[in-house]
C-alpha cells in the first residue's frame, strides 16, 4: 500500500462544468463561504478574503452564500473580496445566493418567508450588500410551507425578467417540488447535501433532476468536516459551532462515523490522496455515474484547506477505486441524522 503525507497538488486551472441545461457554466468546484461568517465558530476575516482570492486565482468561479449567513456579514465579505480582487477574476465570479431565513437579534432562526414581496425585498438587500447589479443564481434556502413553491420561483422569475437575477435555483427540495417549480420557470440547479454519508438524493431527487436537466450543487461534501480526515475523536468545538448540536457529531454517533473515516483513510492512502480529496473526488465522479451536472461546494475557510480541496480535481477514481470507497463507506452507514430534529422538519427533500 502506498501512503502519502502530502495531499495531491492543485491543478493549474480548475475545469468548468455546465450547471444544468439552462444554467451558467461554472467551475467544477465551487466555494461555499458560509463558514467564513457563521456556524463554525470564529473565523479570520483577512484569511477568509485571502482564501476567496486564492480560489478565484485558481479558476473557481462559483461563490455560494446566503443573506442570513452572519445576518449579511457573508455577503459584505464577498463584496470586499471581489472589490479587492484583480478585475479579470472579479469579472469571472458568479454569485449563488440563498434567501428566506428569518432571524432574531440573538441569532435564532424563526422560519422562512417565500412570499413574492418578500423574495423581492430580500433580493434588494442582497444586491446592496454585494455591491452588484445582479445575482447569478438565486434560491430560497428552505421551502416556505405556507407559500406555494410556484409563487416563490415565480417571483424569482420576475427578478430574472427585470435583470436583477440571471438564473433560478432551488435548495433542499424533494422530487415533487422540483417538478412543480420547473413547470413555472427554468431551474438551473438544486443545491442539496450530497456526500458519501448523505446519499438519500440518489433514490428520487437525483434521477428527477437529471430528467429535467437541472444541475446539482452539492454542499456538505465533507459533512461539515466529519469526513475530511482532520476531525479528531477528542476535538472540543468552539462555542456557537453548529456541529455541537449536530447528531452526527454526538457521542457514539461520532465514534461510529469516525470509524468510517478510518476505513476511508486506508483507501485514500492507497491512492496517494488525502481523505478529503478522496471524498470530494467521489462526489465529482458521481456526475459521470448519473449523467448529471454535479458541482461540489467546498467550505474551505483557509488557503491550505482550499488547496487540499482543489487537489481532488487531480484524483482519478476508476471502477475498482469506487468499489473500494463504497465498501469502506456503504450507503446508509452514517450514524445520526444530518440535522437536529427541528431543522429536519424544514427539509422538503426529506419528506416521503
Amino acid at each position: 500500500m502506498t501512503t502519502t503525507q502530502n495531499p495531491t497538488p492543485t491543478p493549474d486551472r480548475v475545469p468548468t462544468r455546465p450547471l444544468g441545461a439552462t444554467g451558467p457554466r461554472v467551475s467544477a468546484l465551487g466555494l461555499g463561504c458560509m463558514g467564513m461568517s457563521a456556524l463554525y465558530g470564529e473565523s479570520d476575516r483577512a484569511e477568509s478574503i485571502a482564501t476567496i482570492h486564492a480560489a478565484l486565482d485558481a479558476g473557481v468561479t462559483l461563490l455560494d452564500t446566503g443573506d442570513f449567513y452572519g445576518m449579511g456579514h457573508n455577503e459584505l465579505l464577498i463584496a470586499e473580496a471581489l472589490r479587492t480582487a484583480p478585475a479579470a477574476a472579479r469579472e469571472q465570479a458568479l454569485t449563488s445566493v440563498k434567501f428566506g431565513a428569518l432571524r432574531t437579534v440573538e441569532g435564532g432562526f424563526t422560519g422562512y418567508d417565500g412570499r413574492s414581496a418578500a423574495v423581492k425585498n430580500f433580493a434588494a438587500y442582497s444586491l446592496q450588500r454585494l455591491g452588484a447589479d445582479h445575482i447569478d443564481v438565486y434560491r430560497i434556502a428552505r421551502v416556505d410551507p405556507d407559500v406555494p413553491i410556484e409563487e416563490t420561483v415565480g417571483a424569482i422569475a420576475e427578478l430574472v425578467e427585470a435583470g436583477h437575477v440571471r438564473h433560478v435555483g432551488l435548495s433542499e427540495v424533494g422530487a415533487d417540488t422540483l417538478r412543480r417549480a420547473a413547470a413555472v420557470t427554468p431551474i438551473s440547479d438544486l443545491q442539496i447535501e450530497y456526500s458519501l454519508i448523505s446519499r438519500s438524493i440518489e433514490e428520487k431527487i437525483l434521477p428527477t433532476a437529471r430528467e429535467l436537466g437541472i444541475g446539482i450543487t452539492a454542499y456538505g461534501v465533507l459533512s461539515r468536516g466529519l469526513i475530511s480526515g482532520h476531525f479528531t475523536r477528542d476535538r472540543e468545538l468552539a462555542p456557537g459551532d453548529f456541529r455541537g448540536m449536530s447528531p452526527r457529531f454526538q457521542g457514539e454517533n461520532l465514534q461510529r462515523n469516525l470509524d468510517l473515516v478510518d476505513r476511508l483513510r486506508a483507501v485514500a492512502e492507497a491512492k496517494g490522496a488525502s481523505v478529503a480529496q478522496t471524498a470530494i473526488a467521489w462526489v465529482l465522479a458521481q456526475a459521470e455515474r448519473w449523467g448529471a451536472d454535479i458541482v461540489p461546494l467546498v467550505g474551505a475557510r483557509r488557503r491550505d484547506r482550499l488547496a487540499e480541496a482543489l487537489g481532488a480535481l487531480g484524483v482519478t477514481l476508476d471502477a475498482a477505486d469506487l468499489a473500494a470507497i463504497e465498501e469502506a463507506v456503504p450507503a446508509g452507514a452514517a450514524a445520526g441524522e444530518r440535522y437536529p430534529a427541528a431543522q429536519m422538519e424544514h427539509l422538503d427533500s426529506e419528506r416521503p
